[in-house]
């Protein structure tokens, strides 16, 4: 069987890979980019480090900084103006995965028109659109590397998965340092988020050999780093390995898939404005807990791989012992259930058959080692609740 493996042309990797930026762009023949980020990027400085570097080459460029958390397909309509307005020739989008997964979604309909919905799976987005370079700041969506956008329908509230070739980012600057004012809660929910990319795209029903190299090598980083990176937010080494596991993680899952964690996600995300990488966190026991006989032997892997137990001879053992390290993680990170973070019962069972139905309608859960029917995902958005 071909595996067909999509990777951005330019990855700069390590302390001090900003610097790359005016030499990453020159490159991709770019002389005219436009910066797509949010305020927050401006309000920690990073926003000033990219303009200094380009002006120290006096490269002129454009800034859209009013990308929102959970993007939506209203959210991105002024920057695809802006951007067919003033012909850019390239965007940086210098923030986290909402930032990113903007910036792909700007440059397609900036190239390309139409409306973020015509390209929703299972069309396959394989135009060509303008370069992004993607900078992240946080260890987490490893959007910087996938073929993957998000983007909300802000008409029916889904959570649009869009795919194929053209997402991937031109380039990624993949500089640990941007996280290291990250606050614990973030540094938390994206890590999360990391780990829930390198396991489910390890026990997917796509995943290959290449994908699995790099699922198990981001399980390897990320698992013993995560809870570190949030308690010891100086620790240099934990972050530059946390950061290197996520892109390693959004390589393995772009190329193979998530499954049923990120089906379920997205639909709590929409309807109850919870973070992605926190939605993660709330089902990830509970799915993986379900998903064991669907792939029991690759769930122990798993626990290997991330340092959990040292061989995989008793399998029982493995995954409850898998199970018992994310629990400790949600634990020791205070990852709240979804009555903690307040989402009101009522409202949430009344939205259960829909969200269990947009959660199929993305596609992820067809890829998910044991497939759930429609009743299963209901039975365990309840069981979650609490």
């Amino acid at each position: 069987m071909v595996n067909s493996i999509i990777l951005p042309k330019i990855m700069q990797i390590g302390a001090d890979a900003l610097n790359m930026l005016p030499d990453t762009l020159v490159s991709l023949g770019c002389c005219f980019p436009c910066i797509i980020t949010d305020k927050t990027m401006l309000e920690l400085g990073y926003m000033a480090k990219v303009e200094t570097l380009l002006i120290q080459q006096n490269i002129q460029f454009g800034l859209f900084a009013e990308t929102m958390p959970e993007p939506n397909d209203t959210s991105i309509l002024a920057a695809v103006e802006m951007v067919k307005k003033n012909h850019y020739d390239c965007l940086i989008a210098l923030g986290g995965g909402s930032a990113i997964d903007s910036a792909k979604a700007i440059a397609l309909l900036a190239s390309h028109g139409g409306k973020m919905s015509d390209y929703k799976v299972p069309y396959q987005v394989d135009e060509i659109s303008l370069p992004v370079v993607a900078i992240p700041t946080t260890a987490g969506t490893g959007s910087e590397a996938t073929r993957v956008t998000v983007i909300s329908d802000s008409a029916t509230d889904e959570k649009m998965l869009c795919m194929g070739s053209g997402l991937i980012p031109a380039a990624a600057i993949i500089d640990y340092q941007f996280t290291l004012s990250l606050p614990s809660r973030i540094a938390a929910d994206t890590g999360i988020d990391a780990l829930t990319h390198a396991i489910e795209a390890y026990v997917s029903r796509k995943a290959n050999l290449f994908s699995d190299q790099q699922a198990i090598a981001a399980m390897k980083l990320i698992a013993p780093n995560l809870i570190k990176v949030c308690q010891e937010p100086d620790n240099l080494a934990a972050k530059e390995e946390m950061m290197l596991g996520a892109t390693l993680a959004g390589i393995a899952f772009s190329n193979a898939s998530v499954g049923l964690v990120h089906g379920m996600s997205r639909p709590i995300g929409v309807h109850f404005h919870v973070p992605h990488g926190m939605s993660n966190a709330m089902l990830l026991p509970t799915i993986t807990e379900y998903s064991l006989p669907g792939a029991p032997l690759k769930y122990a892997e798993c626990a290997m791989h991330m340092g959990l137990i040292a061989n995989i001879e008793d399998e029982t053992l493995a995954h409850q012992t898998l199970i018992s390290a994310l629990k400790h993680i949600n634990k020791t990170l205070e990852v709240p259930t979804l009555a903690e973070f307040g989402v009101v019962k009522s409202e949430y069972e009344g939205l259960l058959v829909n969200m269990a139905e947009q959660a199929l309608a993305s596609g992820s859960p067809n890829n998910n080692p044991k497939t759930p029917v429609l009743n299963d995902i209901i039975k365990l958005y309840k069981k979650v609740w609490a």
